[in-house]
């Protein structure tokens, strides 16, 4: 680790420069303890129901029993696709605790995305809510998958309120389209199951690949990245030393909104607050601010992680406002940058700061955060955590002097093994060692990073990550399109939106028309909300459209 490091000069006290990435040999070590040391602390509460540490620890050694028992093998990869819900942990550790590769599957994928990530990742099980089935039935022809549990919302929170749940759902909602996929088994049966075999625990290896978090890194279409059992461990302690002195083990209560699918909340929720014995509130739907405003007057939530336009919604909910803040004191914001008037106004509703952080799927994923106690830095994305170091390079790889522009670089035992079967990839993104973010940013001369401008060619949307050329791919695929170019504009609510620029091939398209087309194609946050149609396009001499060129005309317009 290098010695440059100017920010160790400003952690608060009691914050190490390093930590042992070598502590443990697996997560499921790690875990396994966390278990065994807050065996009767509530782990993880989701809309009323609670499961104790030993409750966790007794239903995943189920679970993964079972996985065993339908013939899976260490090494193979389950896919999780759904929400917030006491499922996901129960999932989880079953799985990793049965030595499989764990895929996070967003529970909104349309069929089109579902087909490219189980066919890449090579799935062969999956554990779906219910909800989604339908989308399931249409691809799982075209890939591995041959183990299916399906999931309802309310199958664990009880015999009557599980009832309940499901039949609003199911009847008033109507959020679960028929389907028909042959021998599926539910949660719960898979469960029972699994009480009748044993689970001889996986003893997994630092460089084992634990986890396929599908992303488009800076460019092209969605690739796994393969976090190791080091690398997962790493953050998490990391994210532990970073936090610990401003928070009390086995006391905290902390509000999960972000799924549990996202890097962002996976790693700092899932793992790292659960295994200081925290108790992790689940909420099913973060869009659905009541339930948030209910899970704080249920619980005395302590600390809350979120994106920038999650805390804007809530500052602007009259309910949200009324409620009691005493208990909280940490409120972290990452997947996307947190706006300095948002971060004011937050601290003037609930009298707590927000610390804005930084990461990456490819380094599992946090790299720098500001200070929990609010000492930080405003705008900045703050300080980078022990074990890690972060440099700031010109065009060819060379670092550049405190102050000037350049790509933010990452070294540290955080960072992935590199992309599932896509070794060019790889070798593009890790350099030396050194992974090429594609952010640009400056550093100051105590270390407190900046970002000043964006990936290239990524549009952030509400924290996730929406990549050009799949947005172009499905465009294109309209026959009445003839070229296609897709931008991220400015956005208030969302931080940024996807833009259209359109060649027409044939006149009569219009833009309702093209983003029906895309929303049959691309889960919501992709889907262009805005079309523009051209006679032509900005070109270099070669042909290549200049995305750059657009996203200036189109935040100059804004």
């Amino acid at each position: 680790m290098s010695d440059n490091r100017p920010w160790l000069k400003n952690y608060p006290t009691g914050i190490p420069a390093n930590i042992d990435a070598e502590a443990y040999s697996s997560l499921v070590n790690l875990i396994e303890e966390t278990f065994k040391k807050y065996p009767d602390s509530v782990a993880f509460s989701c809309m009323g129901k609670e499961l104790t540490f030993e409750e966790l620890d007794k239903l995943s050694t189920q679970f993964g029993a079972y996985l065993l028992s339908r013939g899976l093998q260490a090494g193979d990869k389950i896919a999780l696709m759904m929400p917030n819900m006491l499922q996901y942990p129960i999932a989880l550790f079953g799985a990793l605790r049965a030595g499989l590769v764990v895929v996070n599957t967003n529970p909104l994928y349309t069929p089109r995305e579902m087909e490219h990530q189980f066919k890449d990742s090579e799935a062969k099980a999956i554990i779906i809510a219910e909800n989604f089935a339908a989308n399931l039935e249409k691809i799982i022809d075209q890939t591995k998958i041959k183990t299916v549990i399906v999931t309802s919302i309310g199958e664990l929170l009880g015999m009557l309120k599980g009832k309940m749940v499901n039949f609003v759902v199911r009847k008033i909602k109507r959020m679960v389209p028929s389907y028909n996929i042959p021998n599926t088994v539910t949660f719960n049966e898979a469960l029972n199951q699994g009480k009748k075999f044993s689970l001889n625990g996986h003893q997994g290896l630092p460089n084992d690949v634990i986890l396929l978090q599908y992303t488009g890194g800076t460019t092209g279409v969605s690739k796994g990245a393969m976090l190791t059992n080091k690398n997962l461990i790493a953050n998490m302690l990391q994210i532990r030393s970073a936090m610990m002195p401003f928070l009390e083990e086995n006391k905290e209560v902390a509000l999960s909104p972000l799924p549990m699918y996202h890097i962002f909340a996976f790693t700092v929720n899932c793992l790292a607050l659960m295994s200081i014995g925290s108790k992790t509130v689940l909420i099913v739907n973060a869009r659905d601010l009541d339930s948030i405003v209910k899970a704080f007057k249920d619980n005395k939530i302590t600390l809350m992680t979120g994106v920038n336009t999650l805390f804007n919604g809530l500052i602007n909910n009259k309910n949200f406002r009324d409620l009691d803040f005493t208990s909280l004191r940490i409120s972290v914001g990452g997947g996307m940058a947190v706006q300095r008037a948002v971060a004011e106004k937050w601290k003037e509703v609930t009298g707590c700061p927000l610390s804005e952080g930084y990461g990456m799927t490819e380094s599992s994923p946090v790299v720098s955060v500001n200070p929990v106690d609010g000492s930080g830095r405003l705008g900045t994305i703050g300080l980078p955590l022990p074990s890690t170091d972060v440099r700031i390079v010109d065009e060819e790889g060379n670092p550049v002097a405190v102050g000037e522009r350049g790509e933010i670089q990452v070294k540290g035992p955080q960072v992935m093994k590199g992309y599932y079967n896509r070794i060019e990839e790889t070798n593009n993104t890790i350099r030396d060692g050194w992974l090429c973010t594609g952010d640009i940013g400056r550093m100051s001369d105590d270390g407190y990073f900046e970002i000043v401008d964006r990936k290239k060619d990524m549009i952030l949307v509400s924290g996730f990550n929406v990549f050009p050329n799949e947005v172009e791919d499905v465009a294109a695929m309209n026959e009445k399109v003839l070229e296609v170019a897709a931008v991220g504009v400015p956005d208030e609510k969302s931080g940024e939106l996807v833009k259209l620029f359109v060649v027409k091939k044939d006149k009569s398209l219009d833009e309702k028309e093209l983003i029906a087309f895309c929303r049959e194609h691309l889960t919501g946050y992709k889907v262009p909300k805005q079309v523009e149609f051209r006679k032509e396009l900005p070109k270099t001499n070669v042909g290549k459209i200049l995305r750059r060129v657009l996203r200036d005309e189109a935040k100059g317009d804004a």
